[in-house]
């Protein structure tokens, strides 16, 4: 039984496992922080790219180059 407990003691194998899912979850944490705080500047820059993908959209419909076409054929 002695042997056992000092043998339960000393084993370190599943020590690295929970070093990697610290890591993980460090990591995690990290990038949910940093996206949570980019958040909105990257909500505004879509939002630009929206407008003007949809003005490009609306000038090309009133050109009448809306129809999507195969080149000109």
């Amino acid at each position: 039984m002695f042997n056992f407990v000092k043998t339960f003691l000393t084993d370190e194998s599943g020590a690295t496992a929970i070093e990697y899912g610290l890591i993980a979850a460090l990591v995690s944490v990290a990038a949910i922080g940093a996206l949570t705080s980019l958040g909105g500047s990257l909500e505004g820059i879509f939002g630009v790219a929206d407008k003007h993908l949809k003005d490009a959209a609306t000038a090309a419909d009133t050109a009448g180059g809306g129809t999507g076409g195969t080149g000109g054929t």
